[in-house]
């Protein structure tokens, strides 16, 4: 049973980084395209609510690990 808690946070902490790094490149990339002020701030809205929820989503898969590690004993 802890098995399963530890590997579905480890795949919860996954997502979460893979959340990041898009984050990341889509923030790079609308700096590289030179949007105008109304576009950028579009972008960074939705790119920071995505990385708000991948950040969440990162914390609650490495705290599922780390119960599943420490009740598991």
């Amino acid at each position: 049973m802890w098995d399963l808690l530890i590997w579905g946070g480890a795949v919860l902490t996954a997502v979460g980084l893979a959340g990041i790094v898009w984050c990341i490149v889509a923030v790079a990339r609308a700096k590289r395209s030179a949007l105008d002020d109304g576009a950028m701030r579009d972008t960074m809205q939705r790119v920071v609510a995505i990385n708000m929820g991948a950040l969440a989503a990162s914390m609650l898969g490495l705290m599922a690990v780390v119960l599943g590690i420490m009740l598991g004993r």
